[in-house]
């Protein structure tokens, strides 16, 4: 799909979707922002919580980003304008929390997969983490490469725990920047046990994750063909401030607030103007999980 203005005329400015059909432009950002003061954590008490996760491995962890902006024709999907903004401030973000970041454009499904398949066999064993970012074309349950859609279980099935041994017992977080449904988000009105680090467990394949959408299930997801999608500018803001201050899933509450409230699209096409977003996480993570409040160096 390509992005209409008021004349009729493709590849203008403004909010569009990361959906299958529909179409909207022009963004409303509000830019009244609070500030918080939040003391910072002892990182020698972190170190031996037993309820957070360690954070004193040699490094942070991988963080690979998936951009795909440019569809085949076959799919009927339209350029993803204001990704590469997207893009920018996650290298940024997570570059600066110090994670190898890498970067991965205009990936075909099966490109997708073998990238994916390969990261997981490489050796975590030295880092604290693991980070995806996907951006792109989605729909409930799947989200788009290049040539076509997959089911994004079949993309993070090779970090469980029986996949991918050396991140067992570390957090795996799935950031997705794209559309889950056609269905539009009108808005409403509210009123003014410790366990020894040497002790064997068995845990669930299925544990240590968290999957961070931007939007709810059903809905479209907004992304400006300027400025970058709602979800990650908020999330990239919120992780930057808050590292090293609040737990992951307080700085998670923070994004869905900034997005809730902070964003409103502005459309001269009918039925896309006033519509509101909300991000959905969806965590199984066992521990708190803290950014380090100073960048780990990469050697």
């Amino acid at each position: 799909m390509a992005e209409v203005n008021r004349n009729g005329d493709t590849e203008s400015g403004g909010d569009s979707v990361d959906a299958l059909k529909g179409n909207s432009k022009a963004p409303a950002e509000k830019t009244n922002e609070e500030v918080d003061s939040v003391p910072s954590n002892s990182s020698k008490a972190a170190a031996f919580d037993s309820c957070r996760y360690r954070m004193d491995y040699p490094y942070l962890g991988t963080c690979v980003i998936i951009n795909n902006k440019n569809f085949h024709r076959s799919t009927n999907m339209s350029v993803r304008n204001g990704t590469d903004v997207d893009v920018a401030s996650a290298i940024k973000t997570f570059g600066d929390l110090g994670y190898i970041v890498k970067v991965a454009n205009d990936q075909t499904v099966n490109q997708m997969k073998l990238l994916l398949s390969n990261v997981s066999k490489e050796d975590h064993s030295n880092s604290s983490s693991f980070v995806c970012v996907l951006l792109s074309h989605g729909d409930e349950g799947v989200i788009y490469g290049t040539d076509g859609c997959e089911k994004l279980e079949n993309l993070t099935k090779y970090f469980k725990g029986h996949c991918c041994s050396s991140l067992v017992g570390k957090p795996k977080l799935f950031f997705i920047q794209a559309c889950r449904g056609s269905d539009l988000d009108g808005g409403t009105t509210i009123e003014t046990d410790s366990v020894e680090e040497q002790t064997s467990q068995r845990i669930p394949v299925e544990a240590d994750f968290l999957y961070a959408y931007s939007t709810a299930p059903g809905y479209y997801s907004w992304r400006n063909t300027y400025n970058g999608s709602w979800f990650m500018q908020s999330l990239c803001e919120m992780l930057q401030r808050y590292r090293g201050k609040l737990e992951l899933m307080q700085i998670m509450t923070r994004v869905n607030q900034k997005v809730a409230f902070h964003f409103e699209s502005s459309s001269d096409l009918p039925g896309f103007s006033s519509k509101k977003q909300i991000p959905c996480i969806i965590t199984m993570l066992t521990k708190e999980f803290y950014f380090p409040a100073q960048i780990k160096k990469n050697n």
